[in-house]
């Protein structure tokens, strides 16, 4: 099985969204259900087999989040020290183009790449970690319709674990 690496602010928020889940959503859903088998027929009653069904989703995401976080490991970003790139760190890097972005390389179940949140699995994750600053690196990515790999050079510039 696959590591879970995790930050404490992905924990926090898995561990969240599983406690709204448990302790709002579901009761309400329950409540709705058990109301609707009450006015009889279960065949033709909307309430009841929609309520069923989002009960099954629930369940399922509740399932998908208790064993995302018995499986998890916590690293704490600001307690990496290190000059090369790891689990947490934020990287500056500049393409060929002289473009800059910076990514926090993060678990999976926290990436968002609008907000330059990456998988420490994704290529862009992969290709950065155990890298320093000044280091080039080839990220290889499928040009767009054609099924080809295209390489991009890259270089890290600043690593920071915050």
């Amino acid at each position: 099985m696959q590591k879970n690496y995790i930050t404490p602010h992905g924990e926090e928020k898995l561990r969240a969204e599983l406690k709204k889940l448990l302790y709002e959503d579901r009761p309400t859903v329950v409540k709705t259900v058990s109301w609707a088998a009450s006015n009889g027929d279960r065949s033709e009653n909307a309430d009841y087999i929609y309520g069923k069904r989002r009960l099954r989703e629930i369940d399922r995401r509740i399932h998908f989040l208790t064993k995302r976080l018995e499986s998890a490991e916590v690293i704490d970003p600001s307690k990496q020290k290190s000059d090369r790139v790891l689990f947490g760190a934020t990287v500056t890097i500049e393409n060929e183009e002289g473009q800059q972005k910076a990514y926090k390389i993060v678990g999976i179940d926290e990436t968002d790449a609008k907000q330059g949140l990456i998988s420490w699995i994704s290529p862009l994750g992969k290709a950065l970690l155990q890298h320093r600053v000044g280091d080039a690196i080839i990220l290889k990515k499928p040009e767009s319709g054609k099924g080809r790999l295209l390489e991009e050079e890259l270089e890290i510039l600043k690593i920071e674990y915050n």
